[in-house]
């Protein structure tokens, strides 16, 4: 037999490279692990945040339930600062914003409607002089018809606290998310009857 021709030689070495299967495992485990690690990276965010979220909620009920307390309505600051307390042991560089609205009754809470007006041009709020009810008695039309702050005694308090922090894994523009979580706890108590509970007098006014 005579020596391959060029032509053979090459049609054999693609032969076997077609058919070698050394290193097939590396190919392979080079294509799945970026997706193993997103999907780890991202389970391991949903726990995280998961467990953000429950301590949140159950220091958000606990602060709640001391503000009901007649002392509660001169620390509020202090009410605050032991939630902050709490969810920045998990999440460190969390920023934590509080609000707090006062309604005469839970239904109130509940509806959490805008103040009567009369919307003249049908643009869905107050404005251009459109008289309104001041049922709060703060000088200023209100969506929500609350009264900032923690209200006075019998009042019913929606205390809300809204918690972002960035991600746990930097894995946001890798799945097109937000780089940042955000988590909201919202609880509903009454004031203790301390004494008798206020009752203003709505008032007509004018939106600017």
């Amino acid at each position: 037999m005579g020596r391959p021709s060029y032509s053979q030689r090459v049609s054999a070495a693609r032969h076997l490279l077609a058919t070698d299967q050394h290193g097939v495992t590396i190919v392979e485990f080079a294509m799945v692990l970026p997706v193993f690690l997103i999907l780890v990276m991202g389970a391991m965010d949903m726990a995280y945040q998961m467990y953000a979220r429950a301590i949140l909620s159950g220091e958000m009920q606990k602060a709640a339930r001391d503000s009901t307390l007649e002392s509660g309505l001169t620390s509020s600051s202090t009410l605050d600062d032991k939630v902050k307390a709490a969810v920045k042991t998990v999440a460190p560089g969390a920023n934590i914003t509080f609000s707090r609205f006062s309604y005469r009754t839970f239904s109130d809470a509940a509806a959490a409607q805008a103040e009567t007006w009369v919307d003249s041009n049908s643009n869905g709020t107050c404005d251009n002089g459109e008289q309104y009810e001041d049922a709060n008695s703060n000088g200023s039309w209100d969506r929500n018809g609350g009264k900032t702050g923690q209200g006075g005694a019998k009042d019913a308090v929606v205390y809300t606290a809204l918690v972002s922090y960035p991600r746990l894994f930097p894995i946001s523009k890798l799945i097109g998310i937000s780089p940042t979580v955000t988590l909201t706890s919202t609880t509903v108590l009454r004031n203790q009857p301390y004494k008798d509970q206020d009752t203003p007098a709505p008032v007509a006014r004018n939106c600017p």
